[in-house]
């Protein structure tokens, strides 16, 4: 423990100071702010950042504990954080980058990277990957994973079925996994997975574990599409990977959501994954993910490929898409959200979310459904193919206050076109978005402000998203405890 706390760069052991901080450990000194009081009796405990202090210090307060469970703690957190800064130092010294270290480094630096791969691998059910000796020769190796989830009655996602492929789609693992929690929902028309299935399956996600162990010894390439969701459901950290959804970019620079592997398959390999409403496949994503990263490798880095927009049939505009709704909202609810006159037609999850459903409000004309779209209050914001979507807020039944998206079928300026049509201009303000807003504002300064202001907006926007989803986690657990005293 000590040899690799001399070895450990600063980063790590601030990350490791702080996760004690968080889990409120403590040490023969007691937790950081009581060891700061007893080691530094000129600062104290007025300066408890650990990034402030020096790695002398942070050494200290982590050498305080002498328990080998806490011992251990840090030791698989340490390499974890290890792993990940040995993984960045390593394609920084190369003076000839290989495509496929290229593409590692494009990830690692891709703005939601650091959030989307932040796990909690030091609690114990957690497998982190070690890089091995040889893992920079073996570095342009490739391996591509999907898996799929379904949902346990504490409202959690567990992992049922995974395939990994390699380099020539050669099927290197495949397997049906059983849960270790109760299953209430197999989302069968997402997986394709049923619980006759599962009949026999003694496989867990330990077993996948030891799987995933041996095929990554070496510190090969991991490849997925939002591998992260992926590695979460196998409890797998693994620092050298490629996530195809933050590899390829819209065209359309306004664009920030990323692109689905299903659109990606359609103009960058030019094939359909899946028909419309048709079950994921493991293998068939894996494959796809692999072939996405090829096909990277072979056209270059530096190209945007673009994403198409679909022509959308004229009885489709008539039509308008609500999603990320509560599933202790009733569809008949959406009236109170949406005005006009429309029928409501729920839809599947596409991405087998358990906690979040989707709707159609089906109107009687496209222009009814433009003008209800342009009367909503809320911000506006597009969506990962261009089209427009308002965020709007609705206080439910329960008094709990969630946050429901309204998207336009198509991703054309109609709400400016209707807007143009008033002759009130206090109401062509007032049926503004505050998005809209900023954005004008925004153009006219055209300075440094520009560049401010986009970045409180998505730091705004991420802070609603992160509320949504204590939210949505709270209505999972009570929608698990109905269902226990109901039985």
């Amino acid at each position: 423990m000590e040899d690799k706390l001399l070895t450990a760069s600063k980063d790590v052991l601030v990350q490791i100071v702080k996760l004690a901080q968080k889990s409120g450990m403590k040490g023969d000194k007691g937790d950081w702010k009581e060891f700061l009081k007893a080691f530094d009796t000129k600062f104290g405990s007025s300066m408890s950042d650990p990034a402030k202090r020096t790695p002398d210090v942070l050494r200290a307060f982590l050498l305080t504990f002498k328990e080998r469970e806490d011992i251990n703690f840090f030791a698989k957190t340490m390499k974890s954080h290890s792993n990940h800064e040995q993984v960045k130092q390593h394609l920084k010294s190369q003076d000839a980058e290989s495509p496929e270290q290229m593409l590692v480094r494009l990830t690692l630096e891709h703005p939601r990277y650091g959030m989307a791969y932040s796990f909690p691998s030091h609690e114990e059910d957690w497998f982190v990957s070690k890089l091995g000796k040889k893992f920079k020769k073996s570095s342009n190796t490739l391996l591509a994973v999907d898996c799929e989830m379904v949902l346990c009655e504490d409202g959690t996602e567990a992992l049922v079925e995974i395939c990994v492929v390699d380099r020539d789609l050669q099927i290197k693992l495949h397997e049906f996994v059983k849960p270790e929690k109760q299953i209430v929902d197999y989302r069968t028309q997402i997986t394709g997975v049923s619980a006759k299935d599962l009949d026999g399956i003694t496989c867990s996600v330990k077993d996948i574990q030891k799987s995933m162990r041996r095929l990554l010894c070496r510190g090969e390439i991991l490849v997925g599409h939002s591998l992260s969701n992926d590695l979460k459901a196998m409890k797998v950290d693994h620092a050298k990977v490629i996530d195809t959804s933050f590899i390829y970019k819209y065209g359309d620079e306004s664009t920030r959501k990323r692109p689905s592997l299903n659109d990606l398959c359609k103009t960058v390999l030019g094939y359909e994954l899946r028909k419309k409403g048709a079950s994921h496949n493991c293998a068939d994503d894996a494959c796809a993910a692999m072939k996405l990263v090829l096909a990277k490798i072979e056209h270059g880095f530096n190209n945007v490929i673009p994403v198409t927009q679909h022509d959308v049939p004229e009885n489709e505009k008539a039509k308008l898409l609500v999603h990320r709704i509560p599933q202790d909202l009733p569809s008949k609810e959406l009236h109170q959200v949406i005005g006009g006159d429309f029928t409501i037609e729920t839809q599947v999850s596409q991405k087998g979310r358990g906690d979040k459903y989707s709707a159609l409000a089906i109107f009687n004309s496209p222009e009814e459904a433009l003008n209800a779209y342009v009367n909503l209050q809320g911000d506006e914001e597009k969506d990962s193919c261009g089209r427009p979507q308002k965020l709007v807020s609705h206080k439910m039944e329960s008094g709990l206050t969630t946050t429901i998206c309204v998207r336009k079928m198509s991703s054309d300026s109609s709400s400016s076109e209707v807007s143009a049509k008033r002759s009130n201009p206090v109401e062509v303000l007032e049926g503004m978005s505050k998005r809209s807003k900023m954005d004008r504002n925004a153009e006219v300064s055209r300075g440094s402000s520009f560049v401010d202001l986009e970045n409180e907006i998505e730091r705004l926007k991420k802070l609603v998203t992160e509320r949504d989803e204590e939210i949505s986690s709270l209505h999972r657990i009570v929608a698990a405890l109905t269902r226990k005293q109901g039985l």
